[in-house]
């Protein structure tokens, strides 16, 4: 019996996520070699978190800070280099995590469309017209809730998708998204693709989890792994803001908004920090916000409220389309530039329209960093998918909450 029991207990933690917490020796960091500051804060990280000096990946991109690179270019000057270094380094086998740095694209563009589709399309393009031609005679005669127009939007729909894809619509992302799956080879473009790292089910292929410090210039970039370092050894400290909108439909509308009412409840459960809530479709005003800790909502489209007053290890994010389309843009009012212009230390937002399900659900991923997991590792388990539009900003092993967990390592003094 005291042998069972003692096997379930390692069972247990062997299982337990934040046990193994990433470490410095599995992050590689990519800097574009041709920007100088690229590789200086690419560095500043390795000797502020103890990452290997020889993991610092060197990538030819121009000395033009670039926000977009072209598909056939990432192919060829991110994606294979970083492929062939790590079939060919034994030494980083263990790889975990990349880290982009100020220097290197954050956005990828569409692949081409799709040759000799020629009879196809002209096939679907007149499918298509007939069946929206068949929805119009249905709302023209009140028959919308007949099983007949349900089947006919459904193929308009259907239709329309195999155009989209054909054509090369929405096979744009991230880089950091694409990222994840460099060791995939071949894998569909168009839209997303599950992110396996969700489950704790063996993978057939490895997922990277993906991190980037990065925004409106370099001081802010670095000054995301200093904020870090000070607040995990000063504690985290300060008022959570949760901004939901009083939804309570049953769509994925109502299911963010009661994520994020239940967010509220399990911060005064799981810390010690005050909980201040906006329960209305209005948002925090600004000024409102003093020595912000924490902080989610939503959902104001590109046209930040300046409300908050972050305090070093802030960590939020506002749900929303766009809100790292312009990352590097100072006068930028999408979120994700704002917030960090602002002084948040770690945040997420999409770089093109991302639909609303493609966003971690706010209770889970804040539950994660509760447990003491890291900021990458609380994103990747609660990220739905790669291959598509998010990105992570800040120090992937910043761990706001200790928890449990075994520490990821201690930053070493010195300056940017």
């Amino acid at each position: 019996m005291t042998n069972n029991v003692s096997c379930c207990l390692l069972l247990i933690l062997l299982c337990a996520g934040p046990l193994w917490a990433l470490q410095p020796d599995e992050i590689l960091v990519l800097a574009n070699s041709n920007h100088a500051a690229s590789v200086r804060l690419a560095r500043y990280y390795c000797e502020r978190r103890g990452v290997p000096s020889g993991h610092v990946v060197p990538l030819a991109l121009g000395t033009t800070l670039r926000d977009t690179i072209g598909r056939d270019d990432y192919d060829k000057r991110v994606a294979q280099p970083i492929r062939r270094l790590l079939s060919t380094r034994a030494d980083l086998a263990g790889i975990k995590c990349l880290v982009t740095t100020y220097g290197i694209p954050f956005r990828v563009g569409p692949r081409g469309p799709l040759t000799q589709h020629e009879a196809r399309l002209t096939q679907i393009r007149s499918q298509l017209e007939q069946a929206k031609e068949v929805v119009s005679q249905l709302e023209a005669t009140d028959m919308k809730g007949s099983a007949e127009y349900g089947q006919r939007t459904r193929q308009v729909t259907a239709l329309q998708a195999e155009i989209d894809w054909i054509g090369g619509k929405e096979t744009n992302a991230s880089v950091d998204s694409e990222l994840t799956m460099v060791l995939f080879g071949a894998y569909e473009l168009y839209r997303w693709q599950p992110n396996l790292l969700r489950s704790n089910a063996p993978q057939p292929f490895r997922t990277l989890m993906v991190c980037r410090l990065d925004g409106p210039d370099y001081t802010i970039a670095a000054g995301l792994v200093d904020k870090a370092l000070e607040a995990e050894a000063n504690g985290l400290t300060g008022t959570a803001y949760v901004d939901s909108r009083g939804m309570f439909s049953k769509d994925t509308y109502g299911y963010y908004d009661q994520s994020l009412r239940d967010l509220a409840l399990l911060i005064q459960l799981r810390t010690q920090l005050p909980v201040k809530e906006e329960r209305t479709s209005a948002l925090f005003e600004p000024g409102s916000c003093p020595d912000t800790a924490l902080y989610c909502g939503w959902y104001s489209v590109s046209k930040y409220v300046d409300a908050f007053t972050f305090v070093p290890g802030a960590v939020g994010f506002h749900i929303a389309s766009f809100e790292a389309a312009n990352l590097r843009d100072p006068n930028s009012t999408q979120w994700c530039p704002a917030m960090l212009t602002r002084g948040i230390t770690a945040t997420l937002g999409p770089v093109a329209e991302p639909y609303l399900h493609s966003f971690p659900e706010p209770k889970a991923f804040f539950s994660e960093l509760f447990a003491g997991s890291c900021l990458v590792e609380a994103f990747y388990r609660t990220n739905p998918f790669n291959s598509w539009q998010l990105v992570l900003i800040g120090d992937p092993l910043y761990r706001p909450f200790p928890g449990d967990a075994v520490p990821a390592g201690a930053g070493a003094d010195g300056g940017p």
